[in-house]
Formats: C-alpha cells, sequence, structure tokens
C-alpha cells in the first residue's frame, strides 16, 4: 500500500513574481512619469536588491521609455561564479513585459555587461541595445544617455587633455572602445574602474570627480546637448555643470534610485528607499 503526501508550494516562478507586489499608494508616491533611467543593479550578485527593484518596476504600468543604463547584469561575476536566483531572472522577465505592453526598452551596456558591446545595433524583440543615445525630453531638451565607463580613461590618464579642448577628448573616447573591443577579442582582465576606484579610496575621490564631470562637460559640448544621463559611479545626483545638466541615476546595490522624466520634461530623482518609507508612515500612524 502507497500513500501520497500533499505538500503545498509558493510559486516563486519569474512570471509569477513580476506580477507581484502592485501598490496603489506607491503608485500614486511615484507620480506621472514618461521616461525612467535605471543602472547599476548587478543581477548575478549577492549584493543586488532584485527584490525592491522589482517592486519599483511593477509600479510602472504605462511608461513611454525605460532606459537600462548599463552594468544590468554583472557578467564579470557571473564569469567567475554563477549566482542567478529567480529574483533576478524575474527583473528581466519584468523589462521584457514592459517591451511587450509597449514600453520602449533601451539597453546601454556598461563594464560590467561589456560582453553585450559586441551584439550593439542588433534588433531586438523587446529591448534596444545601443552604446548610446540622445533622449529628447518633451520639453525640447536634449540629453546623451550612456553608462559612463567610457570616460574612465580620461578620468585616469588625461589631466593634459584640459588644454587640448573638445576634440581631444572625443578623440581618446573613440581610441578607447576600438582598445577595449580589442581586449574583449582576446579575453584581457577587467579594467581600471573609476566606480571601482571610488568605492575602494576616499583620498583623491573629490580630484577623480571633478575630472570625470569635466570630461563629461567636454563631451556634451561636442554632441550638441543640453545633459547628460549616465551611472557607473553609484552616486546619484542631478547637478548643473556650467549649463550642462548632469543626471546621475545612482544605483541599485546600495543606494536605491533611479531618474524619472515628468510629462512637462522635468527629470528628478527617485529615492525609492525614501519613497516607500514616506508611503508607509501614515499607515504605521493610523494602526
Amino acid at each position: 500500500m502507497t500513500t501520497s503526501t500533499t505538500h503545498t508550494t509558493v510559486d516563486t516562478s519569474p512570471a509569477v513574481l513580476s506580477h507581484c507586489d502592485k501598490d496603489d499608494a506607491l503608485v500614486k508616491a511615484i507620480g506621472a512619469t514618461r521616461s525612467i533611467w535605471i543602472s547599476d543593479t548587478h543581477l548575478g550578485t549577492r549584493g543586488a536588491k532584485a527584490e525592491e527593484l522589482l517592486t519599483f518596476l511593477n509600479q510602472l504600468d504605462g511608461l513611454q521609455n525605460l532606459y537600462l543604463v548599463g552594468d544590468i547584469i554583472d557578467g564579470w561575476r557571473l564569469r567567475k561564479r554563477w549566482y542567478w536566483p529567480d529574483s533576478h531572472e524575474a527583473v528581466m522577465a519584468r523589462f521584457r513585459e514592459l517591451g511587450r505592453n509597449g514600453t520602449r526598452i533601451i539597453y546601454l551596456p556598461g563594464n560590467h555587461d561589456d560582453y553585450l558591446r559586441r551584439y550593439l545595433e542588433r534588433p531586438g524583440d523587446t529591448m534596444d541595445l545601443i552604446d548610446d543615445i540622445i533622449h529628447e525630453t518633451s520639453d525640447g531638451r536634449k540629453f546623451l544617455v550612456l553608462h559612463g565607463d567610457q570616460f574612465d580613461v580620461i578620468v585616469k590618464y588625461a589631466k593634459w587633455l584640459a588644454h587640448l579642448g573638445d576634440k581631444a577628448y572625443v578623440f581618446l573616447l573613440w581610441f578607447n572602445r576600438w582598445f577595449e573591443r580589442g581586449r574583449r577579442q582576446i579575453g584581457a582582465s577587467a579594467r581600471w574602474s573609476l566606480s571601482a576606484y571610488l568605492k575602494g579610496k576616499v583620498k583623491g575621490a573629490v580630484e577623480y570627480l571633478s575630472r570625470y564631470q569635466n570630461a563629461l562637460r567636454h563631451i556634451a559640448a561636442d554632441r550638441g546637448v543640453d545633459g547628460i544621463i549616465c551611472g557607473h559611479i553609484h552616486r546619484a545626483e542631478i547637478r548643473d555643470l556650467g549649463g550642462l545638466l548632469y543626471c546621475n541615476d545612482g544605483d541599485w546595490v546600495e543606494s536605491c534610485t533611479a531618474l524619472a522624466e515628468r510629462p512637462d520634461g522635468t527629470i528628478e530623482l527617485i529615492d525609492w528607499r525614501g519613497l516607500t518609507a514616506s508611503v508607509k508612515q501614515p499607515d504605521q500612524a493610523a494602526a
């Protein structure tokens, strides 16, 4: 005689997870949004805040544009040790779902997912893979969008560029793009990264950030844009740099931040943890 035991299980498949956590209070707190920029989620690492990111993404129905501004998948870490739980796959499933529902998804690779740069400009089913792009806000301003690791070579080596003008910056970026392509083809080890430097050192951080922002100003001048939107350095910020609007969307490892374009073209920083805390406070007070 055989007996059977019924086990109750919770379905944690990506398809189910991607539909969880819809919250009207959070949707209202986020507000009307035309475009969203996120970067440095580092999926594939234990530090990624995939559950928080998924909750955020599930409040974003009706978006026109979602920009994934690099280091979304941490290819460096995955090559060393595989780590890909259901929550990380659920985030990718949500990206694809938004794309199928009409949101334009633009993926701009960074240094940790630079293996994707070999597939640039190839058409995708639910997202476009592009190295950089110019976004035009609803009020007519133009922003260059890219991860920002492209400027690492300038930040580290090029003090003398400050005396040579915009074209020198443009040339060095062009040279570095081809140099890095060659390194990828021969499987060279990871290059120097400003992001990693800022995490590991305090001395010199202000000087390096100044160089980074100065490089952005030169490239913006050459491209004729009103601002730059980037990630890479895990420091969320919106700042006017002498007429150039510098916007950094932060990360989803430590700060859990994003940039949002409102219907009138205004760009604002979303502090997800601060926003969720403000939503919970009235509920706690009522209890």
